[in-house]
């Protein structure tokens, strides 16, 4: 843009130049010269052809022929200016340019704690609105512009910055705000393990402290991410063959696991029962693989189904084909299994396969892998019994890390305990919450989240856990909410007794109704609040109303 504006530049110097040296006559006919304030600002409304007139006094021949002249001289520069400027505007290069540079300043104004999200695809966006609905603040970076300016577009609750780059450059996450002191960590979901690889690697390099968490496909990037310190990493195939053998072993356990990490206030999902038997598992790749090590694992007896069987490495008896046609199904004993995994990587054979084998045989338990989130109205209108969608899976176990590191350690508690106290739980949650997904939050018994409780603590009171779980307005009636776990240094309390006594630094996992947490906040927060709690007394704050309390008044 350098050019337009010398050009213009030197064109409003050289009209200026003239009007001021080439006399003019005043009202009397004595010689006058224009100054250069005068000649400024009539060359000013001249240039843009605005047009006032001539001023102060009528031009002489000599000025209105120089008039004449500049008038080409500066509309012709401008049309060369403007032209240039809006070449310059529309060039991809500058536009990226811009973009960056309102992208770095937008991070650099970030004052609240935020997570990188590198990778802007079905499980970003599930992430991103999730984290948003619960007041997380988050910068993407994508190398796909249309997914940015898909995120322009979508209604959030905060502004959330967005850049085209590629993620595995340190350079990308560096303007993303990698050493930002307002950066809690970085959250790898491309859809290639190497990339996120390289996130990881990068962001522990630079930010050792930041939390990281990755995405990983295969067992050999898992191990690799591992080695760099990254703290979580989710693989959604082996998450959900968990889910899956949870599900055939533990059916309270794996209901009180889809409860605890659904979304807050949204209908309870219904316990799940996968029957033991045969299983028909259509797809041997790597979410093949991972089902058939859980129902392995479970001692369930399965068949694979596969049309490359030594490409995958299927061994043992392996029928070769798709599972989209009957005979196939029927050489792999559809009649007589109990339950099928349509796991290819392709949604309409899944929907295919589970639908021939339902018209076969109509008792089956039917599980097929969703793997684009767009497909989400088919899978609903096919009544699966269960549904893997990779987004889904991913989304919930990270939000559920991000936004309640306890309930990770909970959940992992759970696995060692019996159905039946899973099933217990589930009807004390089900008692408290209704028909909806409780909410799941953590207090930190400190100065900061509870002032009051901290400062009661440092003296000599003695304060129990179910104290803190009654109604701040009324003692005598308790909050619906449950306490799942205590933290207390590297020790840990699962569902802890009412007359448990608390401790400076406790930390507390709690799931409930919707609005009760703010209600625990309030008597943690507040002196007087508290006080009614531990004694039922209830004295007025403020010297001028403890007067008159004392008085009787």
């Amino acid at each position: 843009m350098r050019a337009p504006l010398v050009a213009l530049i030197v064109a409003y110097a050289i009209s200026i130049l003239g009007l001021v040296l080439i006399p003019g006559r005043d009202a009397q006919g004595a010689e006058w010269h224009m100054d250069f304030f005068h000649a400024f600002y009539f060359v000013s409304y001249m240039a843009t052809t605005i047009g006032f007139g001539e001023l102060p006094y009528e031009f002489t021949p000599a000025q209105r022929l120089w008039t004449v002249f500049s008038i080409y001289l500066t509309v012709i520069t401008w049309l060369y200016a403007i032209g240039k400027i809006l070449t310059t505007v529309q060039d991809i290069t500058f536009r990226q340019v811009v973009t960056k540079r309102n992208f770095s300043r937008a991070v650099k104004r970030i004052n609240d704690p935020y997570f990188i999200i590198a990778g802007y695809g079905d499980t970003g966006r599930m992430l991103l609105r999730s984290m948003d609905r619960r007041g997380l603040h988050s910068v993407v970076i994508d190398l796909d512009q249309q997914r940015i300016n898909e995120l322009k577009l979508q209604t959030l609750g905060g502004y959330v910055p967005g850049l085209c780059a590629d993620a595995s450059v340190p350079a990308a996450l560096l303007e993303a705000g990698l050493k930002h002191d307002c950066c809690r960590g970085v959250v790898a979901l491309t859809n290639d393990d190497q990339v996120n690889l390289e996130i990881a690697i990068t962001s522990k390099l630079l930010s050792p402290d930041l939390l990281v968490i990755c995405r990983a496909e295969s067992h050999a990037a898992e191990a690799n991410m591992a080695s760099f310190g990254t703290e979580y990493i989710i693989n959604p195939f082996d998450s959900f063959g968990e889910r899956l053998a949870l599900a055939l072993h533990s059916p309270g356990t794996h209901l009180l696991d889809e409860w605890l990490t659904g979304i807050p206030n949204s209908p309870l999902p219904m316990p799940l029962y996968p029957p033991h038997g045969a299983w028909i598992l259509c797809g041997y790749g790597r979410f093949g693989k991972a089902v058939l090590s859980s129902l392995e694992g479970e001692g369930v007896e399965s068949v694979v189904i596969e049309a490359d069987p030594e490409g995958t490495g299927c061994t043992g008896f392996c029928v070769v084909g798709r599972g989209t046609e009957a005979e196939t199904l029927e050489v792999a004993g559809i009649e007589q299994a109990v339950g099928i995994v349509a796991g290819t990587d392709d949604d309409a054979n899944n929907l295919s396969i589970v639908m021939t084998a339902r018209e076969i045989n109509p008792h089956l338990f039917r599980v097929a892998r969703q793997n684009r989130q767009d497909n989400d109205a088919i899978f609903e209108a096919a009544r699966l019994d269960l549904v893997m969608e990779r987004s889904e899976i991913i989304a919930r176990k990270i939000l559920a890390t991000l936004t309640t590191p306890l309930l990770t350690e909970f959940l992992r508690e759970t696995r060692s305990r019996s159905n039946d106290w899973a099933n217990e739980l589930v009807s004390r949650i089900s008692a408290v919450t209704g028909d909806l997904v409780p909410e799941i939050w953590t207090i930190t018994l400190d100065r900061e989240q509870a002032p009051a409780v901290s400062e009661a603590l440092t003296g000599a009171d003695s304060i129990r856990l179910g104290l803190l779980l009654h109604d701040p307005g009324d003692r005598a009636e308790e909050l619906p909410c449950i306490p799942l776990m205590l933290a207390r240094g590297s020790a840990t309390f699962v569902t802890p007794k009412p007359d448990f006594v608390l401790r400076s630094g406790d930390q507390i996992l709690l799931c409930g109704r919707s609005g009760t947490a703010r209600r625990i906040a309030w008597a943690l927060s507040n002196p007087t609040t508290l006080r009614y709690l531990l004694t039922g007394e209830e004295r007025p704050e403020g010297w001028f109303w403890r007067r008159l309390a004392d008085r009787g008044l």
